[in-house]
């Protein structure tokens, strides 16, 4: 059985002071495997300044860094209830908090995963998500036929020579969102397992959107 995880809130790298944050939209920072929560921050510099972005750190412990699932999972296949859990990590501090008017979640790799992760838990809290070098986890969710209807908006961005997440994890979440989602996929032929500028400035442009309430075609 996975245990219970939680977020050190202390940790959480804010965009914003307290004071700036009420009332504005909310974009959820999430890295990738044996990192912190300072991964996103030079690819969020392309992001519109009119989200208050929460940079968190993972709640597992791996290599005197963090990830979002426990070590032993297999790499880019991780156990459901492991990413379950750590989404219930983040929805319970979101919870906490005031309201925004709206909440998004991104991330690299295993946090791109989470983002899809979060927006599958909760669709009334989490709007839209964005997956740069991530996938999908498998099985199935208790809101994804919910999903199915109502298919939110997915920015998903991957590199045409990234070796780190397998053919397999790439095949899984191109069906996922296919039957789920409104997606918009970018593919850049020359990039490994990292962020570009232009996958983040890429990413901005869908953050944007989102904020004029309009909906990208599928791709």
């Amino acid at each position: 059985m996975t245990p219970a995880v939680a977020l050190d809130v202390d940790a959480i790298r804010w965009s914003a002071s307290p004071e700036a944050r009420l009332g504005r939209p909310l974009l959820l920072a999430m890295h990738g495997r044996v990192s912190g929560e300072q991964r996103l921050v030079a690819a969020s510099a392309a992001w519109p300044e009119d989200y208050v972005i929460a940079h968190l750190r993972a709640p597992w412990p791996e290599d005197d860094r963090w990830s979002w699932f426990a070590a032993d999972n297999e790499r880019g296949d991780p156990r459901p209830e492991d990413a379950i859990a750590s989404a219930d990590a983040v929805l319970g501090w979101l919870a906490t908090l005031p309201p925004p008017p709206l909440v998004g979640a991104g991330g690299f790799s295993q946090g791109g995963a989470m983002a899809l992760e979060l927006l599958r838990r909760d669709p009334d809290r989490v709007a839209f998500a964005v997956n740069l070098g991530g996938f999908s986890v498998r099985g199935d969710r208790e809101r994804d036929a919910e999903l199915r209807e109502r298919r939110p908006p997915v920015f998903w961005g991957r590199g045409g020579m990234d070796d780190v997440i397998r053919p397999s994890a790439i095949d899984r979440t191109t069906a996922w969102l296919d039957a789920h989602a409104t997606t918009t996929a970018r593919l850049y032929p020359r990039l490994r397992h990292t962020v570009s500028r232009r996958e983040a400035e890429d990413a901005g442009a869908f953050l944007r959107e989102r904020l004029g309430g309009g909906a990208d075609e599928r791709d």
